[in-house]
This record gives structure tokens, C-alpha cells and sequence, in this order.
């Protein structure tokens, strides 16, 4: 595979986005990159914090009870995905299937990269990653 994986950020479920932006400021001296916002797309809300951008943290908040997120935090959350940058998200996309990953969303317009467009996959170890076009 000719493609560049750049980490992009850590992705964490949260029950509610206020609150944990409040302990990830108070504990740990995160600040807010950008954000919050609402992706009726993705049925999340999503916040970017970091420290001089050296490590990327995206907090995830369920915008329905039918979210993925949601979903995921009844069963306790936590971090569940990286982001990597790739620069050719389709030619990424094909790659990954011929190695054995399971492709979860073709790529979509995304509310928080200003509508670079974003994909989802399942390793073949079963983890979730994200990928989000350059």
C-alpha cells in the first residue's frame, strides 16, 4: 500500500460533552481545538481538544438515543477509534478490503473537517478506525 497514515486523533465516547470537557481541562490541561460540533450525519456531537496540537483527543457525544454512540456507550465506552489522514481516501478504502478489512461507511462529507470526507473500518482484529481525507 502506497498510502501515508497520519494520525489524526483518538476518538472517546462521552456520556455528555460539557462535563467531560471540564475533567479533560481540569485533570489533564487539555484545551479546545475545535468544536463542539453537531453532525447529524454521524448522530454525534464532537469536540477536538489537544495541547499545542501534539496529541489530538475527540470527544463524542450520542446526538440520539439511536447513535452509534450511544450504542457504544451502554456497553461503557471509553476510547474506541483512531483517526488516521490519508490523502486518497478511495484508493485507502480499496487497499484495506483487499487486506481483510471490513469497510463500515463509504466515505461522507463530515460537519467537524469542514466537509473532508470521512470513512469508517473494522481492522481484521475487529477495531474500529476512522479515516478522514487530507
Amino acid at each position: 500500500m502506497n498510502n501515508s497514515f497520519k494520525f489524526d486523533h483518538l476518538g472517546v465516547a462521552v456520556v455528555d460533552l460539557a462535563a467531560a470537557l471540564k475533567v479533560y481541562e481540569d485533570l489533564f490541561d487539555y484545551k479546545v481545538i475545535s468544536g463542539p460540533f453537531d453532525d447529524p450525519r454521524q448522530q454525534a456531537t464532537v469536540c477536538f481538544l489537544g495541547h499545542d496540537h501534539d496529541f489530538v483527543l475527540e470527544l463524542i457525544a450520542p446526538l440520539t438515543d439511536k447513535s452509534h454512540v450511544a450504542r457504544l456507550l451502554a456497553k461503557g465506552g471509553g476510547a474506541y477509534h483512531v483517526c488516521y489522514e490519508v490523502t486518497d481516501i478511495q484508493k485507502t478504502l480499496a487497499d484495506l478490503r483487499r487486506k481483510g478489512c471490513l469497510i463500515v461507511s463509504d466515505p461522507v462529507p463530515a460537519v467537524a473537517y469542514q466537509g473532508r470526507r470521512i470513512a469508517w473500518f473494522y481492522t481484521p482484529t475487529q477495531q474500529l478506525m476512522e479515516l478522514v481525507e487530507s
